[in-house]
């Protein structure tokens, strides 16, 4: 039922903004003035979601509460999630909460689709309930799935396990497609509840196993744009003209500056070169992040921007990249390579010797990169100090050396203001000829990557500083505090392992947000730094954050524990990037009029919004794309054993994180037949026969049991319980009697 307390403060709110006297106010003002603690504060967000779904209140543009017209507030728009059990969610622009669907409240509803909702009186779980009452638009037209062939007509069974029913299609529909056939259909139908939805192949990708056929069916699954158009080549064709004098005129001549490119060693892109020189006299370092000038070949509405912003950023698929921008800019005209005259925007910083930046100058320059580096080069040369690789880079290694000086004063003063610096083992797949993995190794950050990182952040932080002051309109890249509810799971597990966050308090009491001080977690992550637990312990910290995004407002950057950040450094992979390089160039030509900022301030919303949905698309692309070649990975390996860490627990069984970063599930009814309960404040399982306890963070020998490569997940059993079953109840007694 709805709790009477929560509406008891909704007439509060209510009566407030009836007031004559009362002035549209913000959430965080709205907060203070009726004195909401800040452990209630996410409560206190709930009850106004729901007084805005309700029509008792509005929203102003500007975010700010008003009273509701008191007439019948339009139906709330969200977009559907389905689950294959039948039931699903809604979720609401603008509301960290979506809301649980019940099967029988569905309404025809097809996944992503765009419906109207109305709130249920009663909610039987923690998430408000409602029931669609239309479908607005279909979200979904596309579906990737294997086609099988039954008698005269054929069906296709969705990749996409969300979607519950295959989809049928007529015989003259399926385009000669053959049982086991990837192929691309379009719905023509949505379906009804006692009929399947139907549709008409459009494009066959090959065999489910012919090579690459696998990852394409994930890009097709994730709508992302692969091919660009005739007229969208000819135009970058057109564009990509050599630098001329013309080009040149006004801008900074940075030629003579000796700057370097540092990238991986098959980077073809490349959008960032850095300079770097020491000022004895002044006792000053002089810090240059020149960045390529796409804009300058990219014009704002230009059929080419476009489809930038369509495709928001690149994407970096395990066996291919989908890049933003056609190879002719990104690769050549606008790319830094070493020995050519390029366009470029520039932030020169003058930095003293505690990091701080001192003095900035914002510019369009032209630059000339004098070398190629690589990640690898560099590090051999700073961290191995090797003497073939320095005598190679002879006139280099002195700048190279105090890029190393430079980079560890700015990470140091980054540290100390309390930002968190996540150094848990990332992966690379390798793969052979004919797409399939053959290894799976660390990918090495080592301090060339930290030199770049910290020289992009300073760039980053300069240019997001300098228009916010100017109060320009600008894409801000912002980063929201962490629930606290989170973070008190996060501690009750570290906990378990010793460690705690006084922030948070030992016992997990409910705190508030601004108690959570990045720097608290920044000392979890040093404290763990070399233990067996560290990349767990990370990973596990990375997931109660929430997700950066692009935002017209500078809330700050929880993460980096600072107020004003953005993208400004990846123009050529980044749309967000791209736009700022506008608004910079006008701003420095003495052209962002009055009439300029409110262009700006008209599509710069839309921008932030495209530009956050198309990197999460990417994201998911990615992670699945790395999901499927890891499952395909333990599918060659299954009976085989292996080390790992207990990384989730859950009440049918736990996740095991394997060293290689390939994770699976030990299920229940695969640990020795006992029966296991499952203590959610503890964050562990025990068995009822045995009292074997398992702990979040606990190394384990699992073996591979199974693998199912259409959910792209891994089984696993563990070892020990077929080894040790004879002492286990002992072991599992002295356990319980150390929780104790």
């Amino acid at each position: 039922m709805i709790n009477k307390a929560d509406e008891k403060r909704k007439k509060i709110i209510c009566s407030l903004m009836g007031d004559e006297l009362y002035v549209p106010m913000k959430e965080k003002e709205l907060a203070m003035l009726l004195q909401v603690q800040e452990c209630d504060r996410q409560e206190f967000r709930r009850i106004l979601q729901e007084l805005l779904i309700e029509g008792l209140i509005d929203r102003t543009a500007k975010g700010k509460y008003v009273k509701g017209s008191g007439k019948k507030k339009e139906p709330v728009t969200g977009t559907f999630i389905s689950n294959a059990k039948g039931f699903g969610f809604v979720e609401i622009e603008g509301s960290d909460e979506d809301l649980f669907i019940p099967k029988d409240m569905v309404n025809g509803a097809f996944h992503k689709d765009t419906v109207e909702v109305e709130l249920l009186p009663e909610s039987r779980g923690n998430r408000r309930e409602a029931r669609i009452t239309r479908i607005v638009a279909h979200g979904l037209h596309m579906v990737v799935g294997t086609y099988e062939k039954v008698s005269k007509f054929g069906f296709v069974r969705p990749d996409n396990t969300k979607l519950a029913a295959d989809i049928f299609v007529p015989d003259e529909r399926s385009k000669g497609a053959v049982t086991g056939h990837k192929v691309v259909v379009e719905i023509t139908e949505y379906g009804r509840a006692n009929k399947s939805p139907e549709g008409k192949v459009v494009e066959i990708l090959g065999h489910a196993g012919d090579p690459g056929v696998d990852i394409m069916s994930i890009v097709k699954g994730y709508e992302l744009p692969c091919e660009f158009s005739e007229k969208l080549m000819n135009q970058a064709e057109r564009v990509a003209k050599p630098v001329s004098e013309a080009d040149m005129a006004g801008r900074k001549d940075l030629r003579a500056l000796v700057c370097v490119t540092i990238d991986g060693e098959d980077a073809k892109d490349l959008d960032d070169a850095v300079s770097v020189a020491y000022d004895d006299a002044a006792g000053l370092y002089h810090l240059g992040v020149h960045i390529a000038d796409v804009s300058n070949y990219v014009q704002e509405n230009s059929a080419l921007d476009r489809e930038a912003k369509k495709r928001g950023t690149s994407v970096y698929l395990t066996d291919r990249v989908i890049p933003m921008l056609p190879h002719t800019l990104s690769n050549g005209i606008c790319s830094l390579n070493a020995g050519e005259e390029r366009l470029a925007l520039s932030c020169l910083m003058q930095i003293d010797t505690t990091g701080k930046i001192v003095n900035y100058e914002l510019a369009e320059s032209v630059i000339k990169v004098s070398r190629r580096m690589t990640y690898t080069a560099v590090k051999k040369i700073l961290e191995d100090k090797e003497e073939a690789e320095r005598a190679v880079y002879a006139d280099f290694v002195p700048m190279f050396e105090q890029m190393a000086e430079l980079s560890k004063l700015l990470r140091a003063r980054r540290m100390k203001r309390g930002a968190i610096d996540f150094d848990f083992p990332e992966s690379k797949i390798i793969l052979d000829a004919q797409g399939h993995p053959t290894e799976i190794k660390p990918y090495e950050r080592n301090t060339a990557n930290m030199l770049i990182e910290d020289f992009m952040l300073a760039a980053n932080e300069t240019v997001a500083q300098h228009f916010y002051w100017l109060e320009a309109p600008f894409v801000y890249r912002v980063h929201d505090k962490p629930d606290a509810e989170k973070i008190q799971k996060l501690n009750i597990f570290i906990n378990n392992l010793g460690y705690y966050m006084k922030a948070v308090g030992r016992k997990g009491k409910k705190v508030s947000d601004e108690e959570i001080h990045p720097g608290e977690i920044q000392k979890l992550l040093h404290k763990i730094a070399g233990t067996p637990e560290e990349a767990l312990v990370s990973r596990l910290t990375l997931r109660s954050m929430k997700q950066a995004h692009y935002s017209t407002e500078s809330s700050g950057h929880f993460g980096l524990a600072c107020q004003f950040y953005c993208h400004f450094t990846s123009p050529i992979r980044r749309y967000p990037d791209l736009q700022i390089h506008r608004i910079m160039k006008e701003q420095l030509r003495g052209r962002l009029t009055v009439e300029r900022m409110a262009h700006y301030r008209e599509i710069l919303d839309d921008v932030a919004k495209q530009s956050s949905d198309t990197e999460r698309r990417a994201q998911e692309a990615e992670r699945e794309t790395d999901k499927l070649k890891k499952a395909e990975y333990m599918k060659e390996r299954i009976g085989q054993e292996f080390d790992g860490v207990i990384s989730g627990i859950t009440a049918w069984g736990m996740y095991v994180e394997l060293s290689n970063t390939v994770e699976g599930m030990v299920h229940v009814s695969r640990m020795s037949g006992d029966y296991f309960y499952y203590n959610e404040s503890t964050v562990e399982m025990t068995g009822e026969r045995t009292g074997r306890t398992y702990r979040l963070g606990e190394p384990v020998r699992v073996r591979v049991a199974e693998v199912e490569m259409q959910l792209r997940a891994v089984d696993f059993e563990l070892v020990e319980e077929e080894n040790n079953e004879q002492g286990s109840a002992e072991a599992g007694g002295e356990q319980q009697e150390s929780v104790s």
